[in-house]
């Protein structure tokens, strides 16, 4: 036989060619670690932003500032008014007072700072129960949710400066046993009062997030309210839950600052802001100085909070999709 009559060998099977990655879960994953690389510097760049509005408009702005009538709608631009940001920073390296060996100022507020920070932080844990719990009242009975939620909303609209006085007072007047009401407990309470409202709202939508579909096939295999709540709504609020938790952190601080000025409480910043207010004249730079470390609490409970997201991250599906 000829070898041109034989028969031909099969050809070797190609190989498939390579499957491309999913790029479905990648995709989320990247854009996250980009957002978590240019969050540090877009900080910064707002830090720096509004430094550079203050400093322009000192320059710039009226030295009286604007006055229609009996209401001033500008600030003056004067260094007592609108001491320059250089000033302010500068300031807190400086001794607290003329005393020989005082302490730098950024010491004297970074302790306030921690006072006022274990205050926010109980607070802010009394506001996360209750709020939960109301959120799973409302979402376990439809007429809870039109009877309380309104009234979750309109309690926003009390201000703290009259509610503080009314809790210190009736907070005096408890004692259970050996357990007598310290002054920082209303603090830790007015605190809760701003840090459950999120929460509560935020775990709600959270909860009433799964479709219909998901709650049809929980009901399918037999599920009842616990095991759906454990295995599909909890899960589910987590997206909406986690910023509300921030949230509530950061109202938790601004709630134990203003309580502390309204009650007096000693040790923390809102004393500190009071106290420091009489040096407006003499030292325009150093009442700045609680005012920047209030600020600079508030980010680092926001902070803190979000790095107690990162263990939730695989629950956080909807971020995901976005």
């Amino acid at each position: 036989m000829s070898a041109t009559s034989a028969t031909a060998a099969p050809a070797p099977a190609t190989a498939p060619p390579p499957t491309a990655p999913r790029s479905g879960s990648a995709r989320p994953r990247a854009a996250a670690a980009s957002l978590m690389r240019s969050a540090p510097l877009a900080a910064v760049a707002s830090v720096l932003a509004v430094g550079s509005a203050w400093e322009a408009y000192k320059l710039l702005g009226p030295a009286d500032g604007l006055m229609v009538g009996q209401t001033r709608l500008l600030p003056r631009t004067s260094d007592l008014a609108m001491p320059h940001t250089w000033d302010m920073a500068a300031r807190l390296f400086e001794p607290v007072s003329g005393g020989a060996g005082a302490p730098p100022l950024w010491s004297a507020v970074l302790r306030a700072g921690a006072a006022s920070l274990g205050v926010a932080a109980v607070g802010w844990l009394l506001g996360l129960v209750v709020g939960m719990l109301l959120a799973l009242a409302m979402q376990r009975v439809r007429i809870v949710e039109s009877a309380v939620l309104p009234l979750v909303v309109l309690s926003q609209t009390v201000p703290l400066v009259a509610l503080a006085p009314l809790v210190r007072s009736w907070g005096a007047r408890l004692e259970v046993g050996p357990v007598q009401w310290a002054p920082w407990m209303s603090v830790a309470v007015i605190a809760s009062y701003l840090a459950f409202f999120p929460v509560a709202v935020g775990m709600l939508r959270g909860l009433q997030s799964p479709t219909t579909i998901h709650a049809d096939l929980m009901r399918a295999y037999g599920a009842g309210w616990w095991p759906t709540l454990l295995r599909l709504r909890l899960p589910a609020s987590v997206p909406y839950l986690l910023p509300a938790l921030r949230l509530a952190a950061a109202n938790a601080v601004v709630g134990a600052v203003v309580a502390e000025v309204a009650t007096g409480l000693p040790g923390g910043l809102g004393r500190m802001i009071v106290e420091f207010a009489a040096f407006s004249a003499s030292d325009p730079a150093k009442p700045w100085a609680p005012i920047f470390g209030a600020v600079a609490l508030g980010l680092a409970a926001a902070g803190l909070v979000a790095l107690l997201g990162t263990s939730l991250r695989r629950f956080r599906r909807l971020e995901a999709a976005r």
